[in-house]
């Protein structure tokens, strides 16, 4: 009997994985531990081993594909054993085949024919399968849009409902509502949603342009780009996202920082020599939020959850993307521990050998873009969170302050008891989900954030 490879799960949160390589081709004698595939989710990069001895029969997907956990991917077995007979006989079996031909890659099915000439594929007993009529009907796309079936006897399945729904812009609720019809070729909704007035309307010609000169090179999204291209415009349609921009002296963090590089100064001998302004901001982040409840917490459908515990999320930049993982229960951490836990998180992150378990969970999300020299920038929260700190560079701003003589001058006091001093501040930018959270409860939060950088020294006192 041959053996089936599925894509393993990685971690409790991933729901599918890229194929990057192939290892092996069919034909290929492998060993259990041989590494059939590389494969990687939108968080970290993992080998799959064959499981089994014998020869590779069937490469099920192609390298590109995005396949679900726990899905096929490729058939091992004894050479010359015929993969689609391999899965069984019977009624039992015959499920198990058509499950398997529902899942492979379109690419897969033009060569069933040929590869096995006398195991032909099961006639279908309809023109489309259940799961492909059940997201036909989920996303309002009419059957006939489907240009061919590629599953058993040109049966539209699932992957060719998906392929036509990726070639239409997505749909609004409300247009969805409609049910299937015309769709135009770009909507006017957010990120390109066509809406039930584009529905309605007869769609604007395209005005014509020259191609600019010189030469296009035209790159395919896809892969790690394309799900953080998903998520981020997803996380923009789902939410009512509100940028709130301000400014907090970074006097004392700059004297800590100096303080703990010292080499044999107090700093190195507590441990600190190696804390970066950004450690010092997820300390102070840290113990604000238990403040203020209503920042860290998840807006799921209709429902709001807030956390006792502050579980942050640290974008961090890596060859493959941008990755978020977790410093778990930051709020009972001290400084030390916050750095330690961030220093690791982020290495992690960027040799690819990150735990999945560990990009998930987060509940208010840091991200700084301060040390490439930003000075304001809007965030795209991490939904389901509903706010996400940005952490801007560090700049010298004027400061007004009153002369010694001034308080003993009658009102109105005139500018000339005034002087002005050019002082650090460090910038931040606080983007909220306006349906979780107002304005003015997010900027007193801001301004509670802010106090505390100013005063890092008895907040890191106070522990």
């Amino acid at each position: 009997m041959a053996h089936i490879l599925i894509m393993p799960r990685q971690g409790n949160t991933v729901e599918s994985c890229i194929i990057t390589a192939w290892k092996v081709s069919e034909g290929d004698t492998v060993t259990p531990e041989t590494t059939v595939a590389e494969v990687e989710t939108d968080k970290a990069a993992f080998e799959v081993p064959a499981g089994a001895a014998g020869t590779v029969l069937k490469l099920l997907y192609a390298e590109g594909d995005d396949v679900p956990v726990l899905k096929p991917i490729a058939v091992i077995g004894e050479r010359g054993e015929e993969w689609l007979k391999g899965l069984g006989t019977g009624d039992q079996g015959l499920g198990k085949k058509e499950s398997i031909l529902e899942s492979i890659s379109p690419s897969q099915h033009a060569q069933l024919a040929n590869d096995n000439p006398q195991s032909p594929v099961p006639s279908p007993q309809s023109p489309s399968s259940p799961r492909a009529r059940n997201l036909a009907a989920k996303e309002a796309l009419p059957l006939e849009a489907v240009p061919t079936g590629t599953g058993p006897g040109g049966r539209i399945i699932e992957r060719d409902v998906a392929a036509a729904l990726q070639n239409r812009p997505a749909l609004t609720a409300a247009a969805k509502a409609a049910g299937p019809g015309a769709v135009p070729s770009a909507g006017s909704g957010i990120g390109g949603r066509v809406t039930l007035s584009d529905i309605h309307s007869p769609p604007l010609p395209t005005p014509h342009s020259p191609l600019p000169n010189g030469t296009i090179t035209e790159t395919p999204l896809k892969g790690i780009r394309k799900i953080i291209a998903d998520r981020m415009i997803k996380s923009l349609a789902e939410s009512a996202q509100f940028t709130l921009n301000a400014s907090a002296p970074a006097a004392k963090l700059q004297e800590f920082r100096a303080g703990a590089k010292v080499q044999g100064g107090l700093g190195e001998e507590l441990g600190f020599s190696k804390i970066t302004i950004n450690d010092l901001i997820l300390f102070a982040v840290s113990r604000t939020l238990p403040r203020f409840p209503f920042m860290n917490a998840h807006k799921i459908g209709d429902t709001i959850k807030t956390f006792e515990r502050v579980h942050l999320g640290v974008a961090v930049d890596t060859p493959r993307g941008l990755m978020v993982p977790v410093i778990r229960n930051a709020n009972l951490l001290s400084l030390a521990q916050i750095s330690a836990e961030a220093k690791r998180l982020a290495a992690s992150c960027q040799s690819g050998s990150v735990n999945p378990d560990e990009l998930s969970g987060s509940t208010f999300s840091v991200t700084n873009l301060g040390s490439l020299g930003i000075t304001s920038f809007t965030p795209v929260l991490n939904t389901p969170e509903v706010a996400i700190l940005g952490v801007c560079s560090i700049e010298m701003k004027p400061v007004m302050q009153e002369k010694q003589e001034a308080a003993a001058h009658p009102l109105p006091i005139p500018h000339s008891l005034f002087s002005v001093n050019f002082e650090p501040h460090i910038g931040f930018s606080l983007t909220i989900n306006h349906q979780a959270v107002d304005g003015a409860p997010a900027a007193r939060f801001l301004k509670a954030l802010g106090d505390a950088i100013a005063h890092i020294d008895l907040l890191l006192a106070a522990g």
